[in-house]
């Protein structure tokens, strides 16, 4: 499989743990973890725009929109706004499992 490219550096990435995914409203890119730090530097404003998913808190946020997310869609809580909760709360599940399918599955732990 082909391995994925750093967008600051173009150098490709060589293992797992090296390899941040950064989204930024619907684009996702893959960054060596020193070039995200150089990029978070260089991009500062008061809205960080760039936000890593494959990080722990990244890992953490995407168990707890998916549990709220189920028990949405398994109870009838708030309804019809409980369904419209549910429609966004999918991005950022489907975020990080495009992120993973896409570029973490293709690189050696």
């Amino acid at each position: 499989m082909k391995q994925p490219i750093c967008m600051y550096c173009h150098k490709p990435i060589q293992k797992r743990d090296q390899l941040v995914t950064a989204s930024n409203m619907l684009r996702i890119k893959p960054y060596h973890y020193v070039c995200f730090k150089e990029v978070e530097q260089e991009v500062s404003t008061i809205w960080n725009l760039w936000t890593p998913i494959n990080s722990a808190s990244g890992n953490i946020r995407f168990v707890l929109i998916l549990i709220i997310a189920i028990w949405f869609l398994v109870t009838d809580v708030l309804g019809g706004v409980g369904d419209l909760i549910v429609l966004l709360a999918t991005y950022p599940i489907v975020v990080r499992m495009v992120s993973f399918f896409l570029y973490e599955q293709r690189l050696p732990k």
